[in-house]
């Protein structure tokens, strides 16, 4: 095992005019468990390839335990490869895709069937050993690639996208699995995603890139809590932090009715405000919100007629189970607007509110983020 250092790390694809990673410094601990997250063409591929030795570095240099390994070949990394397709052998068994880097490496047939029996035995595989790929599901699929690179005990895990190509519930159940098995193992993981959920829950910090540049890098909760800018704020969370674009008047920025004090003196400023952290305006006793399974209105979080509040049509209803989200967007004519159009609310589920209605919302003031119009920095 071993920490990996990326020191102003550069790429740049063959007659591109611009980086695919751009300087990046990134520091990963010995046996933690790292997420590049970030929409696609963001550079968080390449920058695994490159820890790989897959691509090469135009600039900077890569350490893996101390070690400059940017000149050195891929095999002489010892970093071990987990890729989207898999990549197995069709005309070998399970048991023989395990072993097949040990055994070219002149491991002795009865080291080999050890090291791959007791990768089995993690990933419960034993009885699928003498099996070839095309009898397997797609996870068993996976977790064999993931026995072929635990039984080379390399330094490092380089991780693409593993999960992609599974369907929800089993990504659910094969996330948990590989966070855990990380554990176990204690080795060093680079886990490449463009899921910002699979990220949140798997990785011990996440690294958020855009446009080749590492924008933030922090635990999960750090990252939710603290987003540094507008595009870290949207990206962290599902659905992403209301963007509000409104305009400053004697030091407040006002939304709808809403005047909230704001620490610029900028004319405009963008007001973030999460899905979760709206109140719903309590309606008039004629107009009273209709509460499944409850009486007390307070109970969910409502707030009295006489608080200012910023007006919404509902356009959607997003129903998940436990909660449901409204997505509406602002009245025609309003000083204020949001970066995606819409603004979305995270409402209890057995609240009963219909298509376009008309909601009046008050954020909650201890909840809210400033960010600069101009740069997207938080203020």
């Amino acid at each position: 095992m071993a920490g990996v250092h990326y020191a102003g790390v550069s790429h740049r694809y063959p007659g591109a005019d611009t980086l695919a990673v751009d300087s990046l410094e990134l520091d990963i601990a010995d046996g933690e468990f790292i997420v590049l997250v970030g929409p696609s063409g963001c550079g968080k591929s390449t920058s695994l390839r490159m820890l790989a030795g897959l691509e090469s570095v135009e600039s900077g240099h890569i350490d893996i335990g101390g070690v400059d390994v940017t000149s050195l070949a891929p095999r002489e990394r010892d970093v071990a490869m987990v890729f989207q397709n898999y990549a197995l052998y069709l005309n070998m068994t399970v048991g023989d895709n395990m072993g097949f880097a040990l055994r070219n490496a002149g491991m002795s047939k009865a080291d080999t069937a050890a090291r791959v029996l007791d990768a089995a035995k993690m990933l419960e595989l034993e009885p699928l050993l003498n099996r070839k790929p095309g009898k397997l599901s797609g996870g068993q699929r996976q977790r064999v690639a993931m026995g072929r690179a635990i039984v080379r005990q390399p330094k490092v895990f380089c991780m693409d996208e593993p999960l992609s190509n599974l369907d929800a519930k089993l990504r659910v159940s094969t996330r948990a699995q590989i966070a855990g098995l990380q554990k176990r193992l204690g080795t060093t993981t680079v886990y490449v995603t463009h899921d910002q959920v699979e990220a949140m829950t798997m990785g011990d910090r996440v690294a958020v890139l855009q446009a080749g540049k590492l924008q933030q890098i922090a635990s999960p909760r750090e990252l939710y809590d603290n987003p540094v800018n507008t595009f870290v704020a949207s990206f962290i969370g599902s659905p992403g932090m209301n963007l509000i674009d409104a305009p400053v008047v004697d030091g407040a920025a006002v939304v709808g009715d809403i005047r909230i004090p704001a620490p610029t003196r900028d004319p405009r400023v963008t007001v973030g405000i999460r899905p979760e952290s709206w109140s719903l305006r309590e309606r008039s006793s004629a107009q009273s919100w209709s509460l499944r399974e409850r009486s007390s209105a307070q109970s969910w979080d409502l707030v009295g007629k006489g608080v200012g509040a910023v007006e919404v049509a509902v356009e959607l209803i997003e129903e998940l189970g436990a909660e449901s989200f409204l997505y509406g967007a602002p009245p025609l004519g309003s000083d204020w607007s949001t970066q995606s159009g819409r603004v979305s609310v995270r409402v209890d589920r057995r609240l009963s509110i219909g298509l376009a209605e008309t909601v009046r919302l008050v954020p909650k003031l201890d909840e809210v983020f400033f960010f600069s119009a101009t740069t997207g920095d938080r203020l």
